[in-house]
């Protein structure tokens, strides 16, 4: 979903085109609004945007000092010019900008509207694979160096040991070509593809190649990076701002780098049909630290995100830095697998690798010690699952699960681990989609009782801990309607319960349920029902 914002210090425009795009494309546009230059950049610092539709002239900050920090903030975004003056001065400034627009207010809504279609087809457009190949292929080249893969896997092993020496550190970074700073901090990144089922080693590789393409592309302008494909298929970056913008902005580079992340999904499920999920460090590491940030950002991954979902996490973790991240256990490779299958709720992997453990448990050439191991690692990565779920009084009796003893042989614990897990698989998804109608019914009820407050997509997402994209998915994909359409029910029902009293203004029943301007709550009303609020009132009496 693209972000519009539209800037007008005349209340009366802005709410009126605000209440015209909300309206006209709420599955494309999540519409949000501001009156100053001031207030837009306090929006620009929470939330990516694709679109500003501003005024040029305005109290304070102008539209075209408004267009330079979008410009150096959000590089990607098209500006939209809105004003009453014709003079050729403006225009010319206007039109001189990259991805700029200019329109005159004495056009009409008709015409503002045809050009911000047009704009949304420009963004849409922009992310097709055609243009982006050509845009990352100096990008492309560089990561596909194998010297700096190696680096880079090497160094997220065990960064605590290669990061010690900083001279030393930065030598290396140097001899690699890599252009990471060694003595900046650094953002870490990881993702997960959800390549279909049935896709073999060629077609999810080559996937996976243009996947890495729409990445760089989208990233280019703003960031240094680098960054390999790691076991079992994940993706994992370190990102640092090519530029101190974190000087003029606190937090502005994860605000970033989330924005871009959004795009990239949606070109990823556009352009190859492929779900993406990202988890990202909401604060930049220490380069000592990016192993253990990295391990934390696969389990946010695996604990948060169910199936096929597409999401950007936010870590806001701060790491202990004194944590090398070793955890003392030396599990096996095929342990994490399963683990990462059964977090993520994806049966049929799951119970392609444990059939591959089994035969290995009980093929005899196995030393006992080691199939005594492989069980147990199984026996407890289950046992942990039931209880972080609290599936204890679902799942019943499984006292067997940590005596192998009182299995008759290692065929039948096998066999009982197999049981186990495919209960517990069942047991989870029904756990999900309760705890996806009580996330739903949470929302609902602090729309319900804050109506006279900020219900913007970006506000809403704050307060829940979503990614807003994330949210509106969410909500439609669970409730099945739009966030927006819900948001305006409850305002028009609302709306009518105050009406019917006849104790407020029509000014005071518009702002309980959050329209600031009365002419934009009239507006609302009579195109929900029909007529006015005044009208409406009135029936009621004469009744």
């Amino acid at each position: 979903m693209l972000r519009l914002l539209i800037v007008d210090d005349e209340e009366i425009i802005t709410d009126g085109l605000y209440e015209v795009f909300r309206m006209r494309m709420p599955d494309r546009l999540d519409v949000c609004k501001a009156y100053s230059g001031k207030e837009a950049l306090e929006w620009l610092k929470r939330t990516r945007f694709d679109i500003v539709m501003t005024d040029i002239s305005m109290p304070g900050m102008s539209g075209l000092e408004l267009s330079e920090e979008i410009q150096l903030y959000w590089p990607r975004c098209r500006i939209v010019f809105l004003t009453g003056y014709s003079e050729f001065d403006y225009a010319y400034k206007a039109i001189q900008m990259p991805r700029a627009r200019y329109l005159l207010k004495t056009e009409g809504f008709g015409k503002v509207i045809e050009v911000v279609e047009e704009v949304v087809a420009e963004v849409e457009e922009s992310s097709q694979i055609g243009s982006l190949v050509e845009l990352s292929r100096e990008q492309l080249y560089a990561l596909e160096v194998m010297e700096q893969a190696e680096f880079i896997r090497h160094l997220l092993q065990d960064s605590g040991a290669h990061a010690s020496d900083r001279e030393a550190f930065a030598a290396e970074l140097r001899k690699a070509g890599l252009r990471l700073d060694p003595q900046q901090q650094v953002y870490v990144v990881v993702g997960q593809l959800a390549y279909p089922d049935d896709s073999g080693y060629c077609v999810r590789s080559g996937l996976l190649r243009t996947a890495e393409r729409i990445w760089d592309s989208f990233l280019a302008e703003q960031s240094r990076r680098a960054g390999i494909v790691e076991k079992q298929g994940e993706l994992v970056w370190l990102l640092q701002p090519a530029v101190p913008l974190e000087r003029q902005f606190d937090g502005y580079f994860a605000r970033y780098l989330e924005g871009m992340l959004e795009l990239i999904q949606e070109a990823c499920q556009k352009q190859l049909g492929l779900t993406a999920a990202f988890a990202l460090g909401g604060s930049p590491s220490e380069w000592r630290s990016v192993t253990p940030q990295a391990a934390r950002l696969r389990q946010l991954l695996q604990v948060k995100l169910s199936g096929r979902m597409a999401a950007v996490l936010i870590d806001r973790f701060e790491p202990d830095e004194a944590d090398g991240g070793k955890d003392g256990l030396k599990l096996p490779q095929w342990t994490e697998l399963l683990a990462a299958h059964l977090e993520a709720g994806r049966r049929e992997p799951f119970f392609e690798a444990f059939h591959e453990l089994a035969d290995g448990l009980l093929d005899a050439q196995i030393q006992v010690e080691r199939a005594v191991e492989g069980y147990y690692s199984v026996a407890l990565l289950l046992h942990a699952a039931i209880q972080r779920w609290g599936l204890g009084r679902d799942i019943g009796d499984c006292r067997k699960l940590l005596r192998l003893d009182e299995h008759a042989s290692m065929k039948e614990a096998a066999a009982y681990l197999r049981e186990l897990a495919g209960r517990l698989f069942e047991l989870k998804h029904r756990s999900e989609i309760a705890r996806a109608s009580s996330v739903i019914d949470r929302i609902c009820r602090y729309i319900e009782t804050h109506l006279e407050e900020d219900l913007s997509l970006v506000r809403l997402a704050e307060i829940n801990y979503f990614n807003p994209s994330y949210l509106s998915r969410f909500f439609k994909q669970e409730s099945g309607m739009n966030l927006s359409e819900y948001i305006d029910g409850c305002r028009l029902k609302k709306a009518k319960e105050l009406l019917r009293n006849g104790e407020l203004k029509i000014r005071e029943v518009a702002g309980s349920v959050g329209y600031e301007a009365a002419h934009s709550f009239t507006r609302f009303f009579k195109k929900s029902t029909g007529l006015t609020p005044q009208e409406y009132r009135d029936s009621l009496q004469a009744r």
